[in-house]
Formats: C-alpha cells, structure tokens, sequence
C-alpha cells in the first residue's frame, strides 16, 4: 500500500544544538491509520513529528506526503491537508472557542480573508463533532485543561485534513480527561477515516489507540509493528531499562512495572 506520509532516512537536528535528535530515521504512514511513537523521553518523539509536520528542516534524508518531497510542495497547499497540533499550543487571552476554532480554517480561505458558507459549516462540524455547543462562546482561559484540549482538536478538524499530527494529547490531563481525549481519537479515525500520527509516552494508551506503533530509542527508529508485537517483556528492557509484565484483559493491554532492570542483563 502506497504510504501517505513517509520519512526516508531523516536526520534531524534542533537550531543550536550540537547533535542529532534523530538519525537515520525511515517511518511509513498509510491513510487511514493510527501510528503511535513511544519511546522514553528524550527518545526524539517530538522531534520526528516536527520533522514529518515540516516543522523542523532535516539535516539529511526526506519526508515526502502523497509521493511528493515536502520541500516542493506549498505551506498552505500542504496545510490544507496536514494538521499538526504540539503538546502544549499558548492559549490566547480572551479568544473565544469559537473563534479559536474557525482559525483552523485560515489554510483554506487565507489570514484576512473572509469567511464563506463551507467555512462556517466547517466550525460547526468540529464544535458538534467535539461536543463543546455549550461551551462555543466561553472565553478560552476559563476553560478546563480537558475542555482546552478538545477545542484545539476541534480547530485542527476544522481545517478539514487528511492526516492529523498529535504530539503528547494527553499531558498535564487527569485519567478521565486522558480517556476522553483518547476515545475523540479513536472516533474520529474510525467515522471519518482521519489517518492519526500521535506521540504518547503512556504504553498501556498506546497500545490501546494504535493499529501501529514506532518505538524510538535514543534517536532512532528502534523497531516498529502492532501493538501486540512490539510490547514485550524484552524490548522494554532493553529500550526502558525495567523490568516489566504485560498484562492482556478484555483485549485491553496493562503494563506493570516491577523495577529498574538490572544493568547487567542488557550487556
């Protein structure tokens, strides 16, 4: 199956910096998947998804969307069909939910321009797909973090993409509002055919949203595959340094830490 977004051995380096965050990178995205990066921090999560958003210029290799190298393609042409949304976007004082959401359709009909009718049917889809009617014209500072968290997802779905890039969703979130954030994923892959490239440092969150999952260690592609593939006892080990069970019930996967691994055993 032809790869919608996909990385060719991709090196990446932060401005200043005085080494890699990623090297030698090469990912596959197909549409209509769910891809999840894990990887401890530090790993190059963050960095690989601002390289794929082309966020971030590789030092070597290419990210290439739909078959054609980012480089010549547009920013808004490219914008019309990728979102990205970082961990934790500044929350501009006073907006409304409204208006944050409409800005998700600034791809499509420029900074000024003006808004026409499939722009104002675009807000009302995000905001009724990520139930926050009631909320539309509250303030966005008034908001709860996972209400804030939802409007932000509601503006990228405005925008109308193909391909979704989602660093760390979950963080700075309680277990409900984590749950909440997970399951408007899950949805809008499985009702809308959104393919969804999302950072998560949660193992047992990844294992359950993702169809795939790319393990990064160390700035590296370290090994990738589904969920019930790539998570066992051995690779935490070896790229998490614990000791770890993996627990299966109701098709849900738990991972149980028992410890620090023995330094030992990873020579």
């Amino acid at each position: 199956m032809t790869a919608l977004l996909e990385a060719r051995r991709l090196t990446l380096r932060h401005r200043g910096a005085d080494r890699d965050a990623v090297r030698d990178a090469s990912l596959a995205v197909r549409a209509g998947e769910i891809l999840v990066l894990a990887g401890p921090n530090g790993s190059g999560k963050s960095t690989l998804l601002a390289g794929l958003a082309g966020e971030l210029a590789p030092r070597s290799g290419e990210v290439r969307f739909d078959g054609q190298d980012l480089r010549g393609l547009s920013r808004r042409g490219f914008a019309r069909r990728v979102a990205s949304l970082p961990q934790s976007p500044a929350v501009p004082e006073g907006m409304s939910v409204e208006a944050l959401v409409a800005h998700g359709r600034h791809p499509h009909r420029g900074l000024f321009g003006p808004a026409g009718a499939a722009d104002r049917a675009a807000v009302r889809d995000a905001i009724a797909a990520l139930e926050l009617e009631p909320l539309r014209r509250r303030a966005l500072e008034t908001l709860s973090g996972g209400e804030r968290r939802r409007v932000w997802l509601a503006m990228v779905l405005a925008q109308q993409p193909e391909l979704l890039l989602l660093d760390e969703p979950t963080a700075a979130l309680d277990l409900r509002q984590q749950w909440e954030v997970l399951e408007r994923l899950a949805e809008l892959n499985r009702e809308r055919g959104l393919t969804l490239v999302v950072s998560l440092h949660d193992l047992g969150q990844a294992a359950g949203l993702a169809h795939r999952i790319a393990l990064l260690h160390r700035g590296r592609l370290y090994a990738e595959g589904p969920p019930e593939r790539l998570l066992v006892e051995e690779t935490l080990r070896d790229v998490f340094t614990v000791d770890a069970r993996i627990e299966k019930s109701d098709g849900a996967t738990q991972v149980r830490v028992r410890g620090p691994a023995d330094p030992l055993r990873s020579l």
